[in-house]
């Protein structure tokens, strides 16, 4: 049996055995026969006749040899579901199946695809679970052939661990290319994979319009702008004193670039499930997904997908009224101010220090008294960018700016 199998099965072979299965087919033919000879287990006998049926089945089965175990097909929005198909174990001693589904189009469905490029057949395969919606899921070891002809499914994923069985990404495959667009001729598609106790999947044909980034963008931004009251609430939320913590936190600071493509935000969206202030831009976010749909929040890394999304209106409003800065800080009442890069505050401090421009800095000491003759007041400010870990034990330098005698903000600090 061994000596039959091909690269792939014999490298899930030796990954199932926790070899090495790296290397030219007669080196991983070599471990494998070397595997045989030293004593395998009786897993591992059974994944060589899984390979080996897989590889080269005794039977073809027909419809009439089906034992007539219907799966339904579930629903999803804006597609048509066309699958009828019944399902089978195959006959001999392994946990393998076969599956046999046929598929008709409409008249008006064969007319779309024909004069439409964005109209696309897809299948998708799921968890036959009926309390709650399903993420597409791929049987293990999926082979497909629509009418004949064997379907390319995603390419397999780099295993997380020596010694893993690589995975295949589990989302929709366009099947289009392979299909028959008659309304008079049935569509069939057979199924095999590695079947698992107590695990059913289920296999869903739509006809889908595929809509561009650009769409996309245009629904999202019809949907409306979410109430600037509710990023405002969050922000109360999480500067809300903890009792049993030491330090409150009274400020937190909010970046307007998009984390993904490192620019200023223009249209700042992020996910209705997302517990983060942070926003990304919603034309990069969509024209990414358009390429390589993956549909996860670059922020948080949790699934974002599109009907999810909304617009955030407080960062709307930052965005319009602020167009110097790239960062702000948000307060416990929800109020912002924009924040200067540090190197910014020394270039304004250095020029005030020599031109009696007033100047401000983020790293201010409150103090009260009588104006001085000057009208100006001496406010000392701690350098923070000296470096802390040189070889002299001595305080930090201080520097000498002439502020303002207006009143100054104060410096949050611990809780008291």
């Amino acid at each position: 049996m061994v000596m039959s199998f091909r690269v792939s099965e014999l490298q899930v072979l030796l990954g199932f055995a926790g070899r090495n299965k790296s290397g030219r087919k007669h080196e991983l033919l070599t471990k494998a026969l070397q595997l045989l000879k030293s004593g395998c287990s009786p897993a591992v006998q059974m994944k060589i006749k899984e390979l080996y049926r897989r590889r080269f089945p005794r039977k073809i089965l027909t419809p009439s040899d089906l034992s007539m175990l219907h799966i339904q097909a579930g629903q999803l929005p804006s597609a048509t579901a066309l699958t009828q198909g019944t399902v089978c174990h195959l006959p001999y001693d392994q946990r393998f199946e076969e599956a046999h589904f046929t598929f008709a189009l409409t008249p008006q469905q064969v007319q779309q695809i024909l004069t439409s490029r964005f109209s696309l057949l897809l299948f998708r395969f799921c968890l036959c679970e009926t309390s709650c919606p399903q993420e597409d899921y791929f049987p293990p070891n999926l082979f497909v052939k629509v009418n004949g002809k064997l379907c390319p499914l995603p390419g397999y994923l780099p295993p997380t661990k020596n010694g893993a069985e690589p995975k295949r990404p589990s989302r929709p495959v366009n099947i289009t290319p392979l299909a028959r667009l008659s309304a008079t001729v049935p569509n069939t598609i057979v199924v095999n994979w590695s079947s698992e106790f107590g695990r059913n999947y289920s296999l869903s044909v739509y006809l889908v319009k595929q809509l561009t980034s650009v769409t996309l963008l245009q629904k999202l931004r019809a949907k409306g702008i979410r109430n600037p009251d509710h990023s405002r609430a969050l922000i109360k939320e999480k500067l809300t004193a903890d009792p049993d913590s030491e330090i409150a936190t009274t400020s937190l600071r909010v970046s307007l670039m998009c984390p993904l493509g490192k620019m200023r935000l223009i249209v700042p969206c992020r996910a209705i499930t997302c517990t983060h202030l942070q926003c990304f831009d919603a034309a990069l976010y969509l024209q990414m997904n358009e390429k390589k749909p993956t549909w996860t929040c670059p922020v948080c890394d949790k699934k974002a997908p599109y009907d999810g999304l909304i617009i955030d209106g407080l960062f709307m409003e930052i965005l319009n009224s602020c167009t110097d800065c790239d960062e702000i800080q948000f307060m416990e009442d929800g109020s912002w101010c924009p924040m200067k890069p540090k190197k910014e505050n020394q270039e304004v401090c250095q020029a005030a220090a020599f031109a009696g421009i007033e100047a401000s800095s983020l790293y201010t000491v409150s103090s009260e008294g009588k104006n001085s003759s000057e009208g100006k007041k001496k406010v000392e400010v701690i350098d923070l960018t000296l470096d802390s870990s040189s070889d002299e034990e001595e305080p930090p330098a201080k520097k000498q700016c002439p502020v303002s005698s207006a009143a100054l903000p104060t410096a949050a600090g611990p809780k008291g």
